[in-house]
């Protein structure tokens, strides 16, 4: 079963995830998947990808310091605003969490939803 995506259609129809972000924005994109695998391989040499949730939990204060930097190339390859785009997708991903544990949901479903993500 899946729990990400709601049953009925006209919901479904409602969240356009191609349409109406990757078709929007596929170089940005492209950018926040290098930096996730750049911070893959830093955080979890020789690991599959995978979010680490434990080993950086700051993302306002680290969004906030790529912001600064905003424009440039950090020094591991990625850059600034892809890293700001990382860390504000990690950070709306716990909010909305956190929302749906607070709907009855369990910690588990909530994070990932029995994926590899938790």
């Amino acid at each position: 079963m899946n729990i990400l995506l709601p049953t009925d259609w006209h919901e479904r129809k409602s969240m356009p995830l191609a349409s109406g972000v990757l078709d929007y924005f596929p170089l940005a994109l492209m950018e926040v998947a290098k930096v996730s695998k750049i911070g893959n391989d830093q955080h979890n040499p020789g690991q599959p990808l995978h979010w680490a949730r434990g080993k950086s939990m700051d993302h306002a204060d680290c969004i906030l310091r790529h912001l600064v930097d905003r424009g440039t190339i950090d020094t591991d390859g990625g850059l600034h605003s892809a890293k700001v785009a990382w860390r504000s997708l990690a950070l709306l991903e716990e909010e909305v969490e956190e929302i749906l544990i607070s709907l009855g949901m369990t910690r588990e479903q909530a994070a990932g939803r029995g994926s590899k993500f938790v």
